[in-house]
């Protein structure tokens, strides 16, 4: 509602010019301020970021696996030369015929895996050998699980640091051994053959119980010519 001195042509505003004093001074460029703290403190960190980051990669860079003591054990090409199985050939007759199973080569371990055949027609028995030099880690802590998981629960002293036998009576049994990063595992067990009419018949040696001692004999014979 307009009052009466404005419609006399007074002064109608008595605020008039403290309105007009405000916007030339809105008008009038102000001095540049100083940069807020808080973008220093960024500015900061990231060149703090920057800095620690390149160290860490010049780390990286220097930086290099530790070796592992391997015990003085090597990588082999083929296992069946080294492995004479004396012991088992004792038991199973003459040694008649060797086959190298498919390798691993790798940074982290080498595997070689070999069959020895003993004797010959339904005496014919074979052996079964894998070496597993692991490079990089070590098997121990793991050995005694992965025995027992294969249900070899028989504890086997004097050979290497850990070893385990599966006995399968006369049927053969399993011989796994640990020594520092090498694991070795022996094996015979009595094989079958099914004839012409359909019977199922035993081949190999007639009981192969007991063939733990031959089995570690022929271990502890492996173990040092894989250090050789």
């Amino acid at each position: 509602m307009i009052s009466e001195p404005e419609l006399e042509g007074g002064a109608p505003y008595a605020t008039v010019e403290v309105l007009t004093e405000e916007r030339e001074r809105e008008r009038t460029p102000r001095p540049p301020r100083g940069r807020t703290p808080w973008l220093w403190a960024v500015g900061g960190a990231v060149v703090a970021s920057a800095v620690w980051g390149a160290g860490l990669y010049a780390y990286g860079l220097g930086r290099s696996e530790p070796e592992v003591d391997l015990g003085g054990y090597e990588e082999v090409d083929d296992l069946c030369v080294l492995a004479e199985l004396k012991g088992m050939s004792a038991v199973l007759g003459e040694r008649v015929g060797d086959a190298t199973n498919p390798d691993l080569d790798d940074p982290a371990l080498q595997r070689r895996s070999c069959t020895v055949t003993f004797g010959e027609d339904e005496r014919e028995q074979s052996v079964n050998i894998t070496y597993t030099l692991h490079k990089l880690t070590d098997p121990g802590p793991e050995f005694a699980a992965l025995a027992k998981g294969f249900d070899l629960m028989e504890p086997i002293g004097g050979v290497g640091e850990q070893a385990f036998f599966g006995d399968a009576g006369e049927d053969g049994g399993a011989l796994r051994v640990l020594d520092g990063q090498a694991v070795l595992e022996l094996d015979v067990y009595r094989s079958h053959y099914e004839t012409e009419d359909g019977e199922i018949v035993q081949r190999g040696a007639p009981d192969l119980s007991g063939v733990d001692v031959p089995l570690t004999q022929d271990a502890l014979a492996l173990m040092a010519a894989l250090k050789k």
